[in-house]
């Protein structure tokens, strides 16, 4: 099976490609229902227990009911099944226009990045793609930043340079967060 190209699918790799979000989620699906219950079972303190399931629920993969915390595992299967939907021989994002959709086609193939584009343009376009995978407002570690773009490209330590020096992303001694590109609404 080749690379998930829907945003979506995207965007929830990235969700759970940190592993304190993980392993909160592996606990929900596991039977744990409240912060307490997940921070006992993974060995996470209380705050970071709750911290990362905030951030599934804002992702879409955990949802509060009644005071419980219960897994969306539906969530999993309606991104890879709106990727598999998505898929084409060369896949572009909904919405791209006419030039962007025609760059992603000579550049990508079933969602990964064949060769980073010389024209700076172009390859503009194609690093705008990638950090479209990165949710705005969110520090990323660096693992979690590789996790992401090996996704699109096997090198990801040139593509993760080509999105800071260009603006995508930005970072400091340990983080790294979006900080340009397109968002989607």
């Amino acid at each position: 099976m080749g690379a998930m190209s829907d945003p979506d699918a995207l965007r929830l790799l990235g969700l759970l490609s940190a592993p304190d979000r993980l392993r909160a989620l592996s606990a929900l699906v596991l039977g744990a229902r409240t912060g307490e219950e997940v921070a006992a079972r993974t060995g996470m303190p209380a705050r970071d227990a709750l911290a990362a399931l905030e951030r599934l629920e804002r992702g879409g993969v955990a949802v509060r009911e009644e005071g419980e915390w219960l897994p969306r595992p539906e969530a999993l299967r309606e991104a890879v099944a709106r990727a598999a939907e998505s898929r084409a021989e060369d896949p572009v994002p909904e919405g791209a226009g006419g030039e962007e959709a025609a760059v992603l086609r000579s550049f990508l193939r079933e969602g990964r990045i064949v060769a980073l584009p010389v024209q700076r343009a172009k390859r503009l376009v194609v690093l705008d793609h990638v950090a479209r995978a990165f949710e705005p407002g969110v520090r990323y570690s660096e693992p979690e930043v590789n996790a992401v773009l090996r996704v699109f490209h096997s090198d990801h330590a040139s593509l993760r340079r080509a999105l800071v020096d260009e603006g995508f992303l930005d970072r400091d001694s340990t983080r790294y967060w979006r900080c340009g590109g397109t968002v989607d609404v």
